[in-house]
């Protein structure tokens, strides 16, 4: 027992004699044996925080992971170890951890939520923390176990599979630079950032221009936007290009009212085709609406409907836009019922694609391969002193700056870091309309 107390915060045996995940309270590495092999990717998958937020790490993130444990557990050389996913005692890192390993069990190990957190507790002394939102000051936080929960959801869903999942879509697309956009539910939304009227880079931050969008747009079968946000660029642009619009407007950092609520479920419902919605910056008001339309159509707790939306968009759903859905649950779980029960339909099918799926063809994961180092010069945001809050002011181009413009100028400064590192220059206008 003195072994653990100085050495390990919890060991947890996930796979019998096979697969483990430990937490180390010293900083020594571990060195791998004849019958261990050690392993760790507290600096490999790392989660770009906004404000105080530190994850769950992102659904491509969990991936990676996934793909990696695989390669280990196949591996003809470590047949006969144990491997072990080991992390630091740092209280973020190791709730990540413990998210990716738990992850992995419940899509390759049919593992429930109920049996992750089990198995996690049977040697742990120190409790996993609590995630919180993309903002500072009081946290409204999700339990690892809500993030467990959305997860194990959305894989029952079919809302995606990793045995057909491109990783690369994924991580081309939500950079600034192409486009800044996330699936949510395959075949239905969309979350992305808020575009401007015309393609370039202001003040180091990259706009794109409705146009910049029209061929991926197309080429998804996206058929309707919906702007949350103040008019900045004409919706024309988009009409013109044979898509709906339509526009439903409330307060940057606030919640909808009631009747915007309805107008965007009704307009969800009646859509054919997939629907891309954004605010200013594509995470508060927008994953507040889907998730909305997640807990009336899948079922899915307040809690699980933002884990999921965070896992695919990070910095989604921001302040009291909690608090505004948890007292919406039972309202959208009543209307479910009630939308079901009056057209006959049964309980939702399993989506026979998941996001990121393959159907676009050979041809397009070739070109993100092309594409996927970048450069953007310029991009130089100082964020270390923005606070979100809500705005009782409304931006327009030229108006006070809002909780939107702050996000979209941390994920600008945050794509400069990224991008220095990369030696294949390309504009941001030519990398995203190619």
């Amino acid at each position: 027992m003195a072994f653990y107390d100085d050495v390990l915060i919890n060991a947890t045996e996930f796979i019998k004699k096979r697969f483990y995940f430990v937490s180390i309270r010293t900083g020594d590495k571990p060195k791998s044996t004849q019958c261990t092999h050690f392993f760790t990717v507290d600096n490999e998958l790392v989660y770009d925080s906004f404000f105080n937020d530190f994850g769950p790490l992102n659904i491509c993130m969990l991936y990676h992971y996934c793909v990696k444990v695989n390669k280990k557990l196949k591996s003809a050389a470590l047949q006969k170890k144990r491997i072990v996913h080991y992390t630091s005692c740092d209280e973020e890192r190791r709730v990540n951890a413990a998210f990716l390993a738990s992850g992995y069990m419940i899509i390759y190990e049919n593992y429930t939520p109920e049996r992750a957190l089990e198995v996690l507790s049977i040697h742990n002394s120190v409790d996993f923390i609590d995630f919180r939102d993309a903002s500072v000051g009081m946290p409204y936080t999700i339990e690892l176990f809500d993030c467990l929960k959305g997860l194990k959801k959305a894989y029952d869903h079919g809302f995606f599979n990793f045995d057909d999942f491109d990783f690369l879509e994924y991580e081309h697309y939500e950079r600034v630079e192409n486009g800044d956009l996330n699936w949510i539910i395959p075949g239905k939304f969309i979350a992305f950032c808020g575009p401007h009227n015309k393609t370039t880079v202001d003040n180091g931050y990259p706009l794109h221009s409705p146009e910049a969008y029209f061929s991926y747009f197309r080429r998804h079968k996206i058929t309707t936007i919906i702007r949350l946000n103040k008019k900045i660029y004409e919706a024309s642009k988009f009409v013109n290009a044979g898509f709906a619009h339509k526009d439903l407007y409330f307060i940057d950092g606030s919640t909808p009212s009631d009747k915007i609520l309805s107008q965007f479920l009704n307009i969800c419902e009646k859509t054919e085709g997939a629907i891309a919605v954004h605010c200013k910056a594509g995470l508060g008001r927008t994953g507040t609406l889907i998730a909305c339309y997640i807990m009336k159509h899948y079922k899915f707790t307040c809690y699980e409907a933002i884990a999921w939306i965070r896992l695919c968009r990070p910095g989604s759903i921001i302040g009291h836009q909690q608090m505004w859905l948890e007292n919406k649950q039972a309202q959208m779980w009543a209307a479910g019922e009630e939308y079901r029960r009056k057209l006959g339909l049964p309980e939702p099918a399993k989506h026979a694609k998941g996001i990121y799926n393959y159907n676009r063809g050979p041809e397009f994961t070739t070109y993100l391969r092309k594409l996927k180092n970048h450069d953007v010069t310029g991009i130089s945001h100082k964020v270390d002193t923005m606070q979100l809050k809500d705005n009782s002011a409304v931006s327009t181009e030229n108006d006070e700056e809002t909780q939107g413009d702050q996000l979209n100028q941390i994920k600008a400064e945050r794509a400069a870091r990224s991008l220095l590192q990369h030696s294949t220059p390309c504009s941001a206008r030519t990398a995203f309309k190619r």
